[in-house]
C-alpha cells in the first residue's frame, strides 16, 4: 500500500482534469488492458485508491468525439515489477512498456505503463462494477482510516482458519498488506505467521493492527520498499528497505531476542520470522530466549533510527 499511495499521490497533480488524446496498448490483448480505447477523449476527474488498486474516474466524452455513454474507470494494478512514469523508458524497460497514453495540457504529455513480469493491470471498466476484479470486490478497510478497527479486525479474524500470514495476504480482513508488511507487521506484534487467524487472541490482535498501521505509515513516509523495481513516478526509490527488521534477512541474528531468523513458505510466499519471539500458537512465551551474538550488519540495522518503530517488546 505505501507504494500505491506515493504513486496516487505524484498522480493526482498531474493528471485530474486532464483529457486522454491518445491510447496506445503495446502488450498483447487480454482481459488485463481490456477496454482501453474507452480512455480516448475522456477526462481523468480524480485519482483514488483502494488497497493496492489505483481507481481513476472518467468523465464524459467529448462532444466532438461523439455522445457520452456510461460512467467509467480507469483501474491500474502495479503487480509486483509496474512502473507508472512521465519519462519515456530507455534500454531494457522500452521492451517491457505496455500501455501508453497521451495527454492534453503541459508537459509531461504522455504516461507511461512498464511492467516486466506482466503481473500488473491498466483498464476500464464501468463505474464500480469489479466483477472482473473479485480482490478489489472483496478488500476490507482501508488499514489507516477510520473503518479498521480493533473489533473489526479481531471479528475478521475469528471467522478464518488460514494461516493468519496468509488471510492478511488475502486483503480481506484489511486492504493493502503485502509480503513485505505482513512479515513486519507479524513480526513487531509476535505473532507466528503460521497461527489459525481464528486463534490470535483478542489483545495479540490489537497488537497485530496497531502494528500494521505502524509499518505502513513509517513505509509511506520513506515513499515505500524498493527491493528491484518499484519506483515513484519521479523515478526515485523507497528507502524503507534499510529499516526492515525481518523481511530479507533470514538467517541473521533477530535484533529484539537473537534468535536466528528462519524463512518458511506460508501461502506460496517466502516468509521470514523470528521462532524465539514469534513462537507457535497464539501465546507468548513464558520466558525469553538466551541472547545469541549479533552479526555486524545486525549491529548496524539496530543502530539506525526506524521510522514509526514502537518498543521492541513482543505486545500481549
Amino acid at each position: 500500500m505505501p507504494e500505491v499511495e506515493t504513486v496516487r499521490r505524484e498522480l493526482e497533480p498531474w493528471l485530474v482534469g486532464r483529457t486522454v488524446l491518445a491510447v496506445e496498448r503495446l502488450a498483447p490483448a487480454g482481459p488485463k488492458y481490456a477496454r482501453l480505447e474507452a480512455l480516448q477523449a475522456r477526462r481523468i476527474e480524480a485519482v483514488n485508491r483502494r488497497g493496492k488498486f489505483l481507481l481513476l474516474p472518467l468523465g464524459e466524452r467529448d462532444a466532438r468525439a461523439g455522445a457520452g455513454d456510461a460512467a467509467l474507470e480507469l483501474i491500474i494494478h502495479l503487480g509486483m515489477t509496474g512502473v507508472i512514469a512521465a519519462e519515456a523508458p530507455h534500454g531494457a524497460a522500452a521492451g517491457h512498456e505496455r500501455v501508453r497514453l497521451t495527454l492534453d495540457g503541459d508537459e509531461p504529455m504522455t504516461l507511461h505503463f512498464i511492467d516486466p513480469r506482466r503481473f500488473g493491470r491498466f483498464l476500464v471498466v464501468p463505474a464500480g462494477d469489479y466483477a472482473t476484479l473479485p480482490t478489489l470486490a472483496t478488500l476490507g478497510p482501508e488499514p489507516l482510516g477510520p473503518d479498521f478497527t480493533t473489533a473489526a479486525f479481531a471479528a475478521s479474524l475469528s471467522r478464518s482458519t488460514m494461516p493468519i500470514k496468509a488471510y492478511l495476504l488475502s486483503q480481506r480482513p484489511v486492504a493493502g498488506v503485502g509480503n513485505i508488511y505482513a512479515d513486519e507487521a507479524l513480526w513487531r506484534a509476535g505473532v507466528n505467521p503460521l497461527t489459525p487467524a481464528a486463534r490470535v487472541s483478542p489483545s495479540r490482535a490489537a497488537a497485530l493492527r496497531e502494528a500494521i498501521r505502524d509499518v505502513l505509515s513509517a513505509s509511506l513516509a520513506a515513499q515505500g520498499t524498493t527491493l528491484n523495481d518499484y519506483r515513484t513516478v519521479a523515478g526515485e526509490a523507497g528507502s524503507f528497505a534499510e529499516y526492515l527488521d525481518v523481511y530479507g534477512h533470514a538467517g541473521e541474528a533477530c535484533r529484539r531476542c537473537g534468535t536466528q531468523l528462519r524463512r518458511i513458505v506460508v501461502g506460496q510466499r517466502g516468509t521470514v520470522y523470528c521462532p524465539g519471539c514469534q513462537p507457535d500458537g497464539a501465546t507468548r512465551p513464558r520466558g525469553a530466549r538466551p541472547r545469541a551474538a549479533r552479526s555486524q550488519d545486525a549491529r548496524s540495522r539496530e543502530a539506525k533510527t526506524r521510522p514509526g518503530t514502537r518498543s521492541a517488546k513482543v505486545t500481549t
